[in-house]
C-alpha cells in the first residue's frame, strides 16, 4: 500500500509524526530538572549524548554546582542517563538520581 496523505490511508505501523508527541532539544533545555531522591533543582539541560548509530539519546546533560558559592563557572556537569528520567512536564523533568554518581568532572 502507497501511503497518500491527502485521503489519510497512511498504513497503521507508518512512521507519521503525531502533533504534539515529539519534542526538540530546545524544548528540553527550558525545563528544570528536579532530582525526586532529593527534592532539588538541578538547573535546566545544556545538551543531551546520543548513540550515533541509532540517534537514540542516553543521557541528558545539565550543568554542575558552580565551584564556590554558586559562582566563579563550573568544573562538573551531570550526565543523567535517560532511563532515570521518570516524567517529563510542560514546565520540569522528573529525574531519580543519584547525584554523586552522575556528576562527571572536567
Amino acid at each position: 500500500m502507497v501511503p497518500n496523505p491527502s485521503d489519510g490511508s497512511f498504513p497503521v505501523d507508518a512512521a507519521v509524526p503525531v502533533p504534539g508527541v515529539f519534542m526538540r532539544v530546545i524544548d528540553l533545555k527550558q525545563k528544570e530538572v528536579i532530582n525526586t531522591c532529593t527534592c532539588k533543582s538541578l538547573g535546566c539541560p545544556v545538551d543531551v549524548e546520543f548513540h550515533p548509530s541509532t540517534g537514540q539519546i542516553t543521557e541528558l546533560i545539565v550543568p554542575g554546582p558552580g565551584r564556590f558559592c554558586g559562582c566563579f563557572g563550573r568544573d562538573s556537569e551531570f550526565c543523567i542517563p535517560w532511563k532515570c528520567i521518570r516524567q517529563i512536564g510542560e514546565d520540569i523533568i522528573l529525574v531519580e538520581i543519584q547525584e554523586d554518581r552522575c556528576i562527571r568532572k572536567f
